[in-house]
């Protein structure tokens, strides 16, 4: 415990940014879980902006329903991701997975005539009975007229728009915001936002989504089309932003392979691209843009003043990957099977594993890893977090470069 008051006031808004990543965000877990122990125990949250993308939309929306206090939403995801088992989020029973898959070879071998594709390859409705008995969304509002939150976004996809879309609940002060390939839209969110930013393309099925300024329509992964996932942060005031990765720095190469890499490795590569890509190219051309704003000072643009954004990133300093292989035994033995069969038991499809296990003896270890990492740095955090030394913010070129 530090030094700081429970009437501790963090000076400047600082956005809470975490992205996607499967089974990997219990990483975000575990340095939420170090940062609420190096706060006072019934601080606030000291984020009163918050932005999720898939599995990070979940720990973003905990976070804002208990805004108020900070240790007990994280308490409360430390619970869940904890003993989490791939049961609670998606269907792999063998009887499921039996069945599933003779829908799906009846399917290509009649060319849809006899039976439709299925949406998607896993049945992801325990996850939705999940979160459906853990948040209770009403909150989220409490939280905002309380003076704990200022907005919570949340990412997708629209299928039928071409777009990436950024759901945030705020104060009334809060301007939606329309750009090429991505927009802000005003909303109550609730279980489908939560359910659509996590349906990952071909594994869990796209959801419906009302009542948005472009129509009805489906909706996928936050994570696909999302160029600017700082973005929603900026736009709703964020004047620093706290980053937690589920990647970390580029693994050297391993060599030449005489094998063509397989269906599992490939997906695990895409993967690997939909969650992290965006995510980095966004953070190197925010650093670029702080570099000119720090050389010719405040600009003016479309009648709003833009300054720099202070960034400090957070990521693993282990591979997860290569963490996932250690716990391959704990995964239901249907999936394994699956698995094998996509060559994604090897070594070179380890990515894809990282992401679909769902076990609590992985996410433990996720979680302790992320608490040790921001234990180490916690001097940086908390200096972070209140708002001093802001020399820091070059700390996320250096672990981006």
């Amino acid at each position: 415990m530090t030094a700081h008051s429970e009437s501790s006031v963090f000076p400047q808004k600082t956005a809470l940014v975490l992205p996607g990543g499967g089974s990997r965000a219990a990483y975000q877990v575990g340095v939420l879980k170090a940062i609420s122990e190096l706060l006072p125990v019934r601080a606030a949250s000291p984020f009163p902006i918050l932005v999720g993308t898939s599995a990070g939309a979940i720990n973003a929306t905990e976070v804002a329903i208990h805004a108020h206090r900070f240790r007990v939403a994280v308490g409360n995801l430390d619970r869940v991701w904890r003993n989490f088992s791939v049961p609670q989020v998606f269907d792999a029973s063998t009887p499921t997975m039996l069945k599933d898959g003779m829908h799906w070879l009846l399917a290509l071998i009649s060319a849809g005539w006899l039976v439709a594709p299925p949406p998607s390859l896993f049945d992801n409705s325990p996850l939705r009975t999940l979160l459906s008995n853990n948040f209770n969304f009403s909150c989220i509002d409490r939280s905002i007229q309380r003076g704990h939150l200022d907005a919570l976004a949340i990412s997708g996809a629209a299928y039928n728009g071409s777009r990436s879309m950024f759901f945030y609940q705020s104060k009334s002060d809060r301007q939606p915001w329309v750009r090429a390939r991505h927009a802000g839209a005003p909303a109550q969110i609730d279980l489908d936002h939560l359910m659509a930013s996590v349906a990952v393309p071909f594994l869990f099925p796209p959801v419906k989504i009302g009542g948005t300024p472009f129509g009805d329509g489906f909706y996928g992964d936050g994570s696909m089309r999302q160029s600017t996932p700082f973005s929603p942060a900026i736009h709703l005031g964020a004047e620093r932003i706290l980053v937690i990765a589920t990647r970390n720095k580029d693994r050297p190469p391993s060599g030449g392979s005489k094998q063509s890499p397989s269906f599992g490795q490939i997906f695990g590569y895409m993967l690997d691209a939909l969650f992290s890509d965006g995510l980095y190219a966004d953070l190197e051309r925010l650093i670029q843009i702080n570099n000119i704003l720090r050389k010719s000072g405040p600009v003016e643009v479309e009648g709003r003043v833009m300054k720099p954004t202070e960034v400090l990133l957070i990521m693993p300093s282990r591979d997860i990957s290569a963490i996932a292989r250690k716990h391959v035994q704990s995964l239901p033995r249907s999936l394994r099977v699956l698995l094998r069969s996509m060559g994604a038991l090897n070594a070179g499809g380890s990515d894809l594993m990282s992401y679909l296990m769902f076990e609590s003896s992985f996410t433990r270890e996720l979680i302790d890893l992320g608490y040790q990492d921001a234990m180490s740095q916690r001097s940086k955090v908390l200096d972070f977090i209140h708002g001093k030394d802001h020399s820091i913010a070059t700390d996320a070129a250096t672990l981006l470069y």
